[in-house]
């Protein structure tokens, strides 16, 4: 959406999406159009040298590694936004990137999946929430006159925190189900679940002195009817049998409760079924 408003874009990934938006453009699907946008591609890292902004947006356990791939690339000033899953992905690459390099968390609030190589399907929503930054202003104009909804917000933790219990409530049992979130809540028991899933990161989430909007069970709930047929992004990384960031969703509330001594049991077992599904099969001993 930026390239088609005029904006110079470069996308850094993997040889396949590349070879694809070299030779077409970016697919983008939605449910009213099917375009393809022309943009520069490139499997080096290098190619974020020049930037101004760079919208960071690899899986949260490749956050350091990542940070210290661009790192020599990046011009002092250059604003780094994390578009991630988790809570802490900015602070982490912030430790690696140093203080000359701001860096700035984002909450994306999009339903989208790859559908193929350089093949963005796109399902629900796609507002952004931005941390303040002597940038952050004129980085949120530029992308609402793309056609990307952004707010500045001095709460940023706290609406970052609350994604995250929304990723504890569905990624895993969409993972672990392979069905979208329409699906689950409609399946028995489900709901309940949930609501206990939501009342121990609530927990833990008072006990790190987050500031959580009041009404936050009732959006976790409403979910479903915004993305009924979104599969988590755990799940997908499952059926892709990637490495998934639960330790960076249910297992950062279960790291934080332990910290402050707040039990989160259902959390804990969701977190071992994910971490167990992802086990190479390789793996289990044989009889």
């Amino acid at each position: 959406m930026l390239a088609r408003a005029g904006h110079e874009v470069t996308l850094i990934g993997r040889q396949a999406h590349v070879e694809a938006v070299r030779k077409q453009g970016l697919r983008l699907q939605t449910a009213t159009e099917d375009i393809h946008v022309p943009m520069n591609a490139s499997t080096e890292v290098s190619a974020v040298q020049g930037a101004d902004v760079v919208l960071f947006c690899v899986k949260s356990t490749d956050t350091e590694s990542a940070a210290a791939q661009i790192k020599p690339f990046l011009a002092p000033g250059t604003l780094v936004l994390t578009l991630q899953n988790g809570v802490d992905n900015d602070e982490r690459a912030s430790a690696v990137l140093g203080p000359d390099r701001p860096v700035a968390p984002v909450v994306v609030y999009v339903a989208t999946a790859m559908a193929g190589p350089g093949h963005v399907r796109h399902f629900g929503r796609g507002e952004l929430v931005i941390a303040p930054t002597p940038a952050s202003d004129r980085v949120a104009q530029q992308f609402a006159k793309a056609g990307i909804p952004t707010q500045v917000s001095h709460n940023v933790r706290g609406a970052l925190w609350s994604k995250l219990i929304i990723n504890c409530a569905y990624n895993a049992l969409s993972a672990l189900t392979q069905m979208p979130y329409g699906w689950l809540v409609e399946q028995g028991g489900v709901n309940p679940l949930i609501d206990d899933i939501i009342d121990e990161c609530l927990a833990v989430a008072r006990a790190d002195g987050i500031d959580l909007p009041e009404k936050l069970r009732d959006t976790v709930h409403g979910l479903p009817q915004t993305m009924p047929g979104q599969l988590s992004s755990t799940a997908q990384d499952l059926a892709r049998h990637k490495p998934t960031e639960i330790d960076h969703l249910n297992g950062y509330v279960v790291q934080r409760g332990k910290a402050h001594g707040v039990p989160t049991p259902v959390n804990n077992t969701l977190l071992v079924l994910v971490q167990l599904a992802q086990t190479p099969r390789s793996a289990t001993p044989s009889r």
